[in-house]
């Protein structure tokens, strides 16, 4: 598209098929010529999806909005298989070479991934908090934000306890799940009873990997609180929240951990009832046009127990002050609203009138 960010493919092909290969936060399109001696050669794409990132197919005269990157079929009516990008923080670029800085995937390369983990704990990425370095692609290649509060709420592990204090503690744990003394039945139950957070890590994505389709898709909002209700830490009302030294915000419950930042926790607020969100908001006090004409009503026509006051007023003070007497008691009464300025000049002006015509002889 005319406001894409990414580079121009060079790639002209009138039947093509495109193959898909993902790894962590990345995935991998080639482009195919479905007669490579005719056709040109095959083109890797790497993709970045960002925070909203995704692909999705549509009718070629209907693109949905933000489609960056578009590939068309040749049926007809055509469609088009889009790359959208609501935010922009995704990305493409060409060639097959996945980010060097990304480790192995949590998913497909899992026990790559394990032993990366463990054999470095000696670097200095693991002096921090355990939710900051769940985000170091280096070691926790495909770990996002909402998969770090729910691995960690799952373990009930403090969001802020020290990533190595937390990691060394699964060498012993991999001694005991080697040990050749256990059988084989009763290692598959320690290990589902006592799941460590390296495992989590490849058993929570999984678990959105295989209900994709039911949990993710903005565009439906039944599909999307799908998703919500799969969440058990992040967003979740009641849970308290801090933003890392990344400027991250993680959820937790309990305790954040030793190195916590300082500040006190935020809960996130409790969700209100279906009828109290249904409820429009209360309206301001504010004046409005049809409050204001039953106002002038009320003051040019006041109650009967108002005119018997005037009445009265007229009897003690005279016919010519008690009329205004009485009707500036009226307007003084509290169970009647404050009169606007324009209705007691007006009132003013007819009393006036009033005077005049009673006090001629």
């Amino acid at each position: 598209s005319a406001v894409g960010r990414g580079p121009e493919v060079p790639f002209r092909s009138e039947a093509y098929s495109i193959s898909a290969v993902a790894r962590g936060k990345e995935l991998r399109l080639t482009l195919s010529a479905l007669e490579p001696a005719a056709g040109p050669p095959a083109q890797d794409l790497v993709f970045r999806f960002g925070m909203s990132g995704s692909f999705r197919l549509s009718p070629a005269a209907e693109l949905p909005r933000h489609a960056h990157l578009r590939f068309l079929t040749r049926e007809s009516p055509p469609r088009a298989l889009c790359f959208v990008d609501p935010r922009r923080f995704g990305s493409w670029r060409l060639g097959d070479a996945w980010q060097p800085e990304r480790g192995p995937c949590v998913v497909s390369e899992y026990r790559a991934f394990r032993e990366n983990v463990l054999k470095n704990l000696d670097d200095r990425a693991f002096d921090k908090a355990i939710c900051e370095v769940l985000l170091n692609q280096k070691y926790f290649n495909g770990i996002g934000n909402y998969l770090r509060a729910e691995i960690l709420y799952r373990l009930k592990i403090p969001p802020f306890e020290k990533a190595r204090t937390v990691l060394e503690a699964l060498k012993e744990q991999e001694r005991t799940k080697k040990d050749p003394s256990l059988t084989l039945s009763k290692k598959v139950k320690l290990k589902q009873e006592n799941p460590d957070l390296l495992e989590l890590c490849h058993t929570v994505p999984m678990e959105v990997i295989t209900a994709e389709k039911q949990l993710f898709d903005p565009e439906h909002s039944d599909n999307y609180a799908a998703f919500k209700n799969w969440l058990q830490c992040y967003l979740v009302p009641g849970m308290s929240s801090l933003r890392d030294r990344s400027g991250r915000t993680i959820w937790f419950q309990g305790e954040p951990g030793p190195m916590a930042p300082k500040g006190e926790p935020r809960k996130t607020p409790r969700r209100k009832s279906p009828q109290l969100k249904a409820e429009p908001e209360a309206p301001s006090p504010k004046v409005t046009p049809r409050a204001s004409k039953r106002r002038r009503r009320a003051a040019a026509k006041p109650p009967k127990s108002e005119e018997k006051e005037e009445e009265k007023g007229q009897e003690a003070d005279g016919p010519r002050k008690g009329r205004a007497r009485g009707r500036r008691k009226a307007t003084a009464a509290p169970a009647l609203p404050e009169v606007p300025p324009s209705v007691r000049r007006s009132r003013r002006t007819s009393a006036r009138r009033g005077k005049g015509e009673t006090g001629s002889p």
